[in-house]
């Protein structure tokens, strides 16, 4: 084979057609394809650019290979060969018995022309390479070497020993798939000219946070080990190994043998997964016809059919084009669609499956004018594919009260034509439903989702006004309209006789009613306080607009988001800014609000004569309501911390405390425990739980199973906000515990204008690629960017292909 040399536009893409023509070779060597065999060989580089310059942690690097090829399963085992004669890159017979080679040398000119070039055509034979810490260092003139490495260190990288901690965020790679998660070790901590984030795969991040990283610093996204297929063959690096004592270490150990494992082809592995090259976001609907609303209505929710359907509702608002009403004298206040369509993939067509008569055409102004009512939430039944039954969460139009402002929420079920792909609206049956206020904005919740038992979640609402408490607790019980308060979250959230600002859970019946499961947060039927304040269906309680829920149904954890208040810095007065939150929720709970936010940070009570006056903090582990609104408990469930909450600031802040476990809420004093996330604008999107197991084997679309367990959380907005896909601890996963690792989903799930700049649901098909809604750029219609998305993976399978593993297929 012959060796080009690979410039440095190889790092911005994996794609081979995509790399400009290479330069003539340097060499006419011969590299049999693939390099070694079974009877595996290892050969350690640790030549040196000068005399007597030899790095220190060579012996301890050549005895721990050694040591790993000589242990383990006998199918496992390899012999090492170590050499500091750089002439063995020219000697093309000796060169092709090496499964892998192991570069452990400090930096400088290590190789001369004619010996690169035949570490080039040893790779484009398909052979293997281990880079270790000071590796990085070597052949600093080659941009082929460059992009064998990955990255260069930055000049100023800190030269002392460090303790840290590294995020071991791939757990299926041999070489990090036995790893802690959080790994804690001493190291010397390289920085990078240039983050390799999205060029390479990824598999272990140091946290800056955790020692002092000097001002080369690469922020929360600091790569330390990767891999990627390059150049024909397979590459991993590491920046860990700049000790001697690092190759004493069990745990290291075990990381060099995976990465020695992949790389002469004893095992897989994917090398892949998070490049952004090997995705592809792709618009799915066209623009709605002028005047009409035949592709997309105002986007709010999607759901998955399993022959690969998708189904996607239109929350209300109209074309631009179309009259709204605002005026309460008028019949037809608010009267909007609410438009379910149906995109077909096998056609990629898109059926207006029917429309519904909502309360949900208000058009934009202040929370007093505005409205977020309407067609909400979709969910498919379990047995969709025989029975066709769709449930929609809406408000109907027909329900409300004008002289009230008072309206009817309710869940419905349906059914649809499977054949047509249009939906029956005369086959409704009411499941359940209940009174919301609606004569102010906003928080109208939505998302449905079903567990492993046939149990429903379905999350509604605090639909109440902030502007009257300053943008911190909702909690002021002085707005009223005819008698119903509008700015005082005790009486609906935080209330547990009121089905609103709660997640329920109920178990549909096939004649349309609902049972009650065990484990719901109340029986309907405690006498506690006289009995008959607590409604059975409340699965979670204290949460503020919960527009998207998720079930995984592998563990039947629920996940949900949902937006904070508007405050947009600390109160020392009032209590914490306005926090998105997401939690992962593992029993029936109350998540806090209007009481307590994030970890369970408390606000200042409020309440008649004078809302205006601060009363004392809540007490977050026996909250009460006081409130003059409440018919409910007066002693409710104590607060569970939550596992993500941001702000403008940063994410997770927290504060000193006091005695009594009140924070300061100074901003000076603030401490953020995630610096991969940060507010400013914020609408929290939960996302779903990827499971690649749950995907027809036979997708050629489908995201890799590195994802797998990887909860999804984003934001409507794009900026600083977040779109990632975290890992969580199992351990405390339910009690509040922050993620342990987050990739970013910024330049897959892409973002900006003609990206998917408003993100307003997502999840996975049954084909593993990912349906996105772009909400637009418009509020409250549908505009010419308003649009079905769908993220799909084109890197391909595990490298080495089975036919080229060096002793056959490995468990």
């Amino acid at each position: 084979m012959t060796a080009g040399l690979v410039t440095a536009g190889l790092l911005s893409g994996p794609a081979a057609g995509a790399l400009p023509a290479p330069e003539p070779s340097l060499t006419t060597m011969s590299i049999k394809s693939p390099p070694g065999g079974a009877n595996v060989r290892v050969l350690i580089f640790y030549g040196s650019a000068a005399a007597g310059d030899e790095s220190p942690v060579v012996n301890a690097g050549i005895e721990a290979v050694e040591r790993i090829g000589l242990t383990g399963p006998t199918d496992q085992r390899f012999k090492v060969e170590a050499t500091n004669d750089a002439a063995v890159f020219t000697n093309e017979t000796k060169l092709g018995r090496y499964n892998a080679i192991v570069f452990l040398t400090g930096g400088g000119d290590v190789l001369d022309p004619e010996q690169e070039a035949g570490l080039e055509a040893y790779m484009e034979a398909g052979g293997g390479f281990v880079g270790l810490h000071d590796a990085a260092r070597a052949e600093p003139y080659s941009d082929w070497f460059t992009g064998l490495i990955g990255a260069r260190p930055a000049p100023n990288s800190p030269t002392s020993v460090q303790r840290a901690t590294v995020e071991v965020g791939d757990r299926g790679h041999p070489a990090t798939k036995d790893l802690p998660v959080l790994w804690k070790r001493p190291d010397k901590w390289l920085n990078w000219v240039k983050n390799p984030s999205g060029e390479v795969h990824t598999v272990a991040r140091v946290r800056e946070a955790s020692y002092q990283p000097g001002a080369g610093a690469n922020g929360w996204d600091h790569p330390i080990s990767w891999c990627r297929d390059y150049d024909g063959g397979r590459s991993f690096y590491t920046g860990m190994g700049g000790t001697v004592s690092s190759y004493d270490e069990a745990d290291f150990r075990a990381h060099l043998r995976g990465a020695l494992l992949w790389t002469t082809r004893l095992v897989q592995a994917d090398c892949k997964a998070t490049i952004n090259g090997n995705y592809k976001a792709e618009r799915l609907t066209k623009p709605n016809q002028p005047g009409q609303n035949d592709q997309i209505g105002e986007p709010h929710g999607l759901v998955t059919a399993p022959d690969g359907r998708v189904l996607y509702i239109g929350r209300g608002g109209a074309d631009s084009s179309q009259p709204v009403i605002t005026d309460w004298n008028n019949p037809d206040i608010g009267k909007g669609k609410g438009e379910i369509h149906v995109y077909d993939p096998k056609t990629k067509q898109v059926t207006l499956a029917g429309a519904l008569t909502v309360f949900g055409n208000k058009g934009g102004g202040d929370e007093l004018v505005k409205v977020e009512e309407g067609l909400l939430g979709i969910e498919l039944d379990p047995r969709f594919e025989q029975n066709g039954w769709v449930y929609l969460h809406y408000t109907p139009h027909a329900g409300i009260d004008r002289d009230t402002h008072m309206a009817e929420r309710r869940v419905s079920r349906f059914t649809l034509d499977l054949a047509t792909n249009k939906l029956d609206l005369g086959s409704e049956k009411v499941l359940l439903k209940w009174p919301v206020q609606i004569h102010s904005c906003c928080h109208a919740g939505g998302g449905m989702a079903w567990d492993s038992k046939g149990n429903l979640y379905i999350a509604t609402g605090d639909n109440n006004s902030s502007g009257f408490s300053g943008g911190y607790s909702g909690n002021n019980p002085q707005p009223n309209y005819k008698g119903v308060s509008f700015a005082d979250a005790r009486r609906t959230a935080g209330n547990t006789n009121n089905l609103n600002g709660k997640i329920l859970r109920i178990h549909p019946e096939p004649d349309g009613t609902y049972t009650i499961p065990d484990g719901n947060l109340f029986t309907g039927k405690e006498t506690a306080e006289g009995g008959g304040k607590t409604r059975g269906e409340i699965y979670v309680m204290g949460v503020r607009n919960p527009a998207r829920i998720f079930v995984d149904r592998k563990t039947d954890v629920l996940y949900a988001g949902w937006v904070g208040p508007d405050a947009s810095a600390p109160s020392t007065t009032w209590g914490p800014a306005k926090y998105d939150t997401f939690a992962a929720i593992t029993r029936a709970s109350n998540r806090g609000w209007p009481y307590c936010m994030g970890n369970k940070q408390p606000y200042r009570d409020r309440n008649l004569p004078d809302p205006s006056q601060p009363l004392g903090w809540y007490d977050c582990d026996h909250p009460k309501n006081e409130s003059p609104n409440n018919d409910g408990l007066v002693n409710l469930p104590p607060v569970t911390g939550n596992n993500i909450w941001y702000s403008p600031q940063g994410g997770a802040p927290d504060f000193p405390r006091d005695a009594n476990g009140v924070p300061s809420y100074k901003q000076d004093e603030a401490v953020y425990g995630l610096s991969w996330l940060k507010g400013g604008g914020q609408a929290a999107m939960n996302g779903p739980v990827y499971r690649s197991e749950d995907v027809s084997a036979t997708s050629d679309v489908k995201w890799p199973a590195y994802w797998d367990g990887k909860w999804f959380v984003g934001d409507f907005y794009d900026a600083d906000q977040p779109r990632n896909a975290v890992l969580m601890d199992p351990k405390t996963l339910g009690d509040g515990g922050l993620p342990v690792h987050a990739e970013s989903l910024k330049k897959i799930v892409p973002i900006g204008n003609d990206g998917i700049k408003n993100l307003m649901d997502w999840k996975f098909g049954p084909d593993g690629a990912l349906y996105v809604l772009d909400y637009g750029r418009g509020f409250f219609t549908s505009d010419a960017k308003s649009a079905l998305w769908r993220v799909t993976y084109r890197g391909g399978d595990p490298t080495p292909a089975a036919d080229r593993l060096a002793r056959g297929a490995q468990r």
